[in-house]
């Protein structure tokens, strides 16, 4: 038998052990702290998280180092456009067969199918460059907001805007020598920057509404002036489909890229965004995302 002020202390810290142990049982203790939860591993090889409310990093793996980003290019191609002084969404654009063959002499890259000759309104342009990633619509484009005599010109002016952005925007491990990230050699970003150039993206409704859209269907103008139904496009996205809260951003894919993915979401308040390149799948590129989005949000809690 325990006795005296000895005693007393033993049983009131025994006490304290069962009520404590009790809690647990029932579950009424709170959750471990946000700080507490464990980094996850991600199969791309490199990756970046941050705060949309703040830019404060949540994540990083090789964040700052320089990889070709494959069609996530295109993120800065529609913010180029987008950042237009007077831009006309509803202003055509004719289409030439320079786009079309372009496509066919890159392995029937990623395209959006338009047809030469057709009409199509730069807003339709902008749906085909970020939905079925069209390198097509890219190049119509490039060629309609860059400055020059010639198509060449108009679409070196263009990559220089691109690049003058990045420029403006911080991206310091960054450079563009393409329109849709089919690159020459100098096309290159890093999760983080590519991050910020998302995060930046997203500040105009336009490309909100762009890029969290699964499908869309365009009506073109033929040559002779009859409505043409465009074949439906489907954002190469899957985490729209399969991710609660997601609002884009966009794809990439290479020989050299492998698989990438700048992704954003929004929960109870609070947005999420990052990247990661050079994951080995889509779909491992999709379970990288999970993960750091889940984790994001962890931390955020």
């Amino acid at each position: 038998m325990i006795t005296g002020i000895k005693g007393t202390r033993l049983r009131r810290a025994a006490a304290v052990a069962v009520t404590s142990g009790a809690l647990l049982a029932t579950g009424a203790l709170t959750a471990a702290p946000a700080q507490a939860v464990s980094t996850p591993s991600i199969v791309a090889k490199g990756g970046y998280v941050m705060n949309n409310a703040n830019s404060s990093s949540l994540y990083t793996k090789a964040a700052d180092t320089r990889r070709s980003t494959g069609s996530t290019t295109k993120i800065m191609t529609a913010k180029v456009v987008l950042s237009q002084p007077n831009l006309d969404l509803d202003a055509k654009v004719t289409i030439q067969k320079a786009y079309s063959d372009y496509i066919v002499a890159n392995n029937y890259a990623s395209n959006a199918g338009l047809i030469v000759g057709d009409k199509v309104t730069v807003r339709q342009l902008l749906y085909g460059l970020m939905l079925p990633s069209g390198c097509d619509a890219a190049y119509a484009l490039a060629d309609k907001f860059g400055s020059g005599s010639s198509r060449d010109a108009r679409v070196k002016s263009f990559i220089g805007k691109m690049n003058t952005t990045a420029k403006n925007l911080g991206l310091t491990n960054t450079h563009f020598d393409s329109f849709d990230g089919i690159g020459h050699g100098a096309n290159y970003s890093t999760p983080r920057d590519l991050t910020k150039l998302a995060s930046s993206a997203l500040k105009s409704s336009t490309f909100r509404t762009i890029v969290k859209t699964k499908s869309y269907t365009a009506k073109t103008v033929t040559k002779t002036g009859s409505t043409r139904t465009m074949k439906t496009w489907t954002n190469t996205n899957g985490l729209l489909s399969s991710y609660s809260g997601t609002i884009g951003v966009k794809t990439g894919s290479g020989p050299e890229a492998k698989y990438c993915l700048v992704f954003a979401a929004t929960r109870n308040g609070r947005t999420v965004i990052g990247t990661v390149l050079a994951s080995t799948s889509i779909a491992q590129r999709e379970a990288d995302a999970k993960k750091l989005l889940n984790y994001g949000f962890a931390k955020l809690a």
